[in-house]
């Protein structure tokens, strides 16, 4: 029940502190191909979240660090949640890519 108060709780960084870290962290956008294709934040690589969490050895190296995000946050912070469990080095990037200001890619 407490488990959001706890020290072990996944760390983040708000979307509108990206744009000074692009080009510097591991950013992963987990929204469908779709979704991604309709404008995606710089940098970003596309990994959906059903693939990310069910192949996540394919993906992920557990001695780097991500970044995380999707369309709003909600995603993103469950998807944080069970990296984190398996061992992984997540940051969640909270709004989403929806309250990002920058200019968005297609």
């Amino acid at each position: 029940m407490f488990r959001l108060f706890s020290k072990s709780s996944t760390k983040s960084v708000d979307v509108k502190d990206i744009d000074q870290l692009l080009g510097k962290i591991d950013l992963i956008d987990i929204r469908e191909p779709n979704e991604y294709r309709s404008g995606h934040i710089p940098t970003a690589k596309n990994i959906p979240m059903n693939s990310i969490l069910s192949e996540t050895e394919k993906h992920l190296d557990k001695q780097k660090e991500y970044h995380i995000i999707c369309q709003s946050g909600g995603r993103s912070a469950r998807a944080c949640g069970i990296l984190k469990e398996k061992g992984y080095h997540i940051i969640n990037v909270t709004g989403g890519t929806g309250r990002y200001s920058g200019k968005l890619e297609r």
